[in-house]
Order: structure tokens, then C-alpha cells, then sequence
């Protein structure tokens, strides 16, 4: 069943500093699948959904993180979407963007997480862009860093 279309209540900044998207992303998408909430994973490239999918089947020998690609089809019945792609085919509420991704439209979400590289320049331009923005129009947004401790603290 199709969950109803709303708008952005909350978006998340997420600095990576101290550990990769590899490392970061899979514990922040094991968060979401206890919590029950549908994900869509957007990246800049076809050949980055491909390594994570790969990834997320084989990060750690002890877990099991459910998703899906284009290639696996059913988006109905995976409740975490990995995508190049603009689509959210599996009435996902949770939105995360990584390596460059962007989202035009975020109406259908109730989160978007942005996740970008602190060592990238470039990255960090497009998050302090979007993060005026998110503000901007009124959006409630957080960032957070990682702490030495390896914990995510929210530091606005």
C-alpha cells in the first residue's frame, strides 16, 4: 500500500571525517530496517549502486542488511532501494544521498539523510549549498560529525 505524500520535516547532515561511506552507510541503514522504515539509497552513478549493492551483502560476516537494485527488480518487497536513479519504487520515507546525488524533489520523504566526504572540497560545498538551503525553507536540519569515539554528534 502506497504511503501518503508529504513533505520534509527533517533533514540530516552527515560529515564523514574519520570512517567511509562503506563503513558509515550499513550501520545507519541497520538503524532504519529496525526501526521498520523504507529507504532509498540514491548515488551519482550506476557503477557506485553496483559496489554498494555488492557491499551491503558482505560487509560484515554476522548481518544481513535486505535491499535491492534495479537489477534485483520488485521494489515492492525491498525496504532499502539502491539507485542511481530519481525513483523511490519502493514508497520509501527515508531518503539517503551520497557521493554527488541530489534529490530535486524531497515531498515523498519524512528524512533525507546527506552524507558527504569531509576531505572532498567539493562535496563540502554542496552540503553547505544545500544545507542554506534546507534552512532556508524552513526544514528542521542537523549536521553531525563523527566524534573520536567513533559516536555521531550533533553539532547544529
Amino acid at each position: 500500500m502506497p504511503q501518503p505524500k508529504i513533505s520534509v520535516t527533517e533533514i540530516l547532515f552527515y560529515h564523514l571525517q574519520r570512517q567511509p561511506l562503506e563503513q558509515v552507510l550499513p550501520e545507519l541503514l541497520e538503524k532504519c530496517v529496525e526501526r521498520r522504515w523504507r529507504v532509498v539509497v540514491r548515488v551519482g552513478s550506476e557503477a557506485r549502486r553496483d559496489a554498494l549493492d555488492a557491499h551491503l551483502w558482505t560487509y560484515r560476516d554476522d548481518s544481513f542488511l535486505p535491499h535491492g537494485t534495479v537489477k534485483d527488480g520488485r521494489p515492492d518487497a525491498q525496504p532499502i532501494w539502491v539507485t542511481a536513479d530519481a525513483d523511490n519504487p519502493n514508497d520509501a520515507t527515508v531518503l539517503f544521498l551520497a557521493d554527488g546525488a541530489e534529490a530535486a524533489d524531497t515531498s515523498a520523504y519524512q528524512r533525507v539523510v546527506q552524507i558527504f566526504d569531509g576531505s572532498d572540497p567539493d562535496a563540502v560545498d554542496r552540503a553547505r549549498a544545500a544545507w542554506a538551503e534546507a534552512k532556508a525553507a524552513g526544514h528542521d536540519a542537523t549536521y553531525w560529525q563523527q566524534a573520536e569515539s567513533g559516536r555521531w554528534e550533533r553539532k547544529a
